[in-house]
């Protein structure tokens, strides 16, 4: 297995794309270690992966307190010994319209939440994972630096995305050093992840009309390629997005 014996920390794990994530981190072996703050949701992806054979325990934390997160952190090394792999998936309150619909603090607000918890959830990761001089830390989204950007109403949505990118980038160069990876997972949208509803398929079917390959990445896809990629298989990437968007973001 590829990620038998280490532990991975997963905020936002009972979302679609966390939970893909903490299943497909499981399924190589890896001690998953599910972090949110609904109670129900965390448990039901963590019996789905435990039914399947894996490793889960949950933990209820909100990631915009800095002193929870870091004794949760410091509470998952004491026990495991080891912080190995860390991954945020926790949008924070992201607002679909129109910038000039948006009110400046509304729009201030949401980006502050995204880039604090963001930069809360690495800090505790990256204090432990210098001291055992190894780790991978995981972001997903990313920017799409290669293409325009053509489509409207997305508000908060990329611009938080292309933020924590660069936010993403000075710290794969600040851990790069101490043995540390930081790597994007780049995504043109995950169909499987948008609420269910007819209202929606128009918003899914163009996703996979957007792409090369004529389908867009599924919640499967997402959770096999970041279980690579923080394995000791892809030991020489960092400082760069891993394109999972079926041809839809160019190079």
């Amino acid at each position: 297995m590829l990620l038998e014996n280490k532990t991975a920390v997963i905020y936002g794990a009972g979302g679609t794309i966390g939970g893909a994530m903490a299943k497909g981190f499981a399924a190589e072996g890896a001690r998953c270690i599910l972090v949110g703050r609904t109670p129900a949701t965390l448990e039901a992806v963590a019996e789905q992966i435990r039914a399947a054979g894996g490793q889960a325990e949950t933990a209820v934390v909100d990631v915009l307190d800095e002193p929870a997160v870091n004794d949760h952190a410091d509470a998952v090394v004491g026990t495991t010994g080891s912080l190995d792999i860390s991954v945020n998936v926790i949008t924070q309150e992201a607002i679909f319209r129109p910038l000039l619909d948006i009110p400046v603090k509304d729009f201030a607000q949401a980006i502050d939440k995204q880039v604090t918890s963001q930069l809360i959830t690495t800090k505790a990761a990256a204090r432990h994972m210098t001291r055992q001089q190894s780790g991978v830390i995981l972001f997903f989204g990313g920017a799409d630096y290669a293409n325009r950007q053509d489509r409207q109403g997305l508000g908060t949505v990329q611009v938080g995305m292309d933020t924590v990118e660069g936010l993403r980038r000075q710290w794969a160069c600040e851990l790069g050093p101490q043995g540390v990876r930081v790597l994007t997972l780049l995504t043109g949208g995950i169909p499987e992840s948008f609420p269910d509803g007819a209202e929606f398929d128009e918003a899914k079917q163009s996703l996979a009309d957007h792409t090369l390959l004529g389908r867009a990445a599924s919640l499967a896809d997402v959770g096999h390629v970041a279980a690579f990629v923080a394995s000791d298989r892809a030991r020489s990437m960092t400082a760069t997005q891993v394109n999972v968007s079926c041809g839809a973001c160019g190079d």
